[in-house]
């Protein structure tokens, strides 16, 4: 899968490669990656230029080193994706709530693309997803991974890969302002029925409903995290 690579910046060769495996999904999220010793000799590269592109890839949060115990891939196909896209379309700077904003123009669609597009199988992933973050709820615990995970499979069911990997990004960008959304039992509760309103309109095939609900399920988070902003 690793070929040699051409010596003048050779590090950004290694990255383009380990980048490019992670993203068609042949590098897997858990898998861990040869030594430096093992990659240098695959580059024909020093180790120094192994661990300066496996020190890129870090900070492009694709891999994570583990003291004494190797090089591991953290992120799916899908974040090694995102991650490019992300830091081309925003920067640190943007403002939050313009972010969100764009956020709230795209899901309405997504989840009446979803609905047209779905597949059983997918509504049933949904479902399943649902019961998961019930549980956790119900556990008393922080569902931002079930969260995403909803909304992240409805950007799949839309069939449209650019404005999955668009939707993608944004949830990416709001990762923090969502974590904290989340910490109170209330707004658990909120985001908790704000999906089950969603996936009952798409399993009755109701395209405006759908619509309708990802925008009340959105408005309610901006209501909590923006309205002493917006005064």
């Amino acid at each position: 899968m690793l070929r040699a690579v051409k010596k003048k910046r050779a590090y950004e060769d290694i990255v383009k490669q380990i980048r490019h495996l992670v993203e068609k999904g042949k590098f897997k999220r858990g898998d861990q990656l040869p030594t430096e010793r093992e990659l240098s000799e695959t580059f024909k590269v020093s180790r120094a230029t192994v661990r300066e592109a496996i020190f890129l890839l870090e900070t492009m949060k694709l891999l994570q080193r583990r003291q004494g115990n190797g090089t591991y891939v953290i992120a799916s196909s899908e974040e090694a994706l995102v991650q490019p896209l992300a830091a081309s379309l925003f920067q640190e700077k943007d403002d939050i709530i313009d972010i969100f904003s764009l956020r709230k123009i795209i899901e309405p669609e997504v989840a009446y693309l979803a609905l047209k597009n779905a597949t059983p199988e997918e509504i049933n992933e949904l479902e399943e997803i649902l019961k998961d973050q019930e549980k956790e709820v119900a556990n008393g615990k922080n569902p931002i991974q079930t969260e995403s995970e909803f909304h992240h499979l409805l950007a799949r069911m839309t069939k449209n890969r650019v404005l999955e990997r668009l939707l993608l990004a944004l949830v990416d960008l709001l990762g923090k302002t969502r974590e904290k959304y989340l910490q109170i039992e209330e707004r658990k509760q909120k985001s908790l029925q704000g999906h089950r309103e969603i996936l009952m309109a798409i399993k009755k095939g109701n395209g405006a409903a759908a619509r309708q609900a990802m925008r009340r399920h959105l408005g309610a988070v901006e209501n909590t995290l923006f309205a002493k902003r917006k005064k």
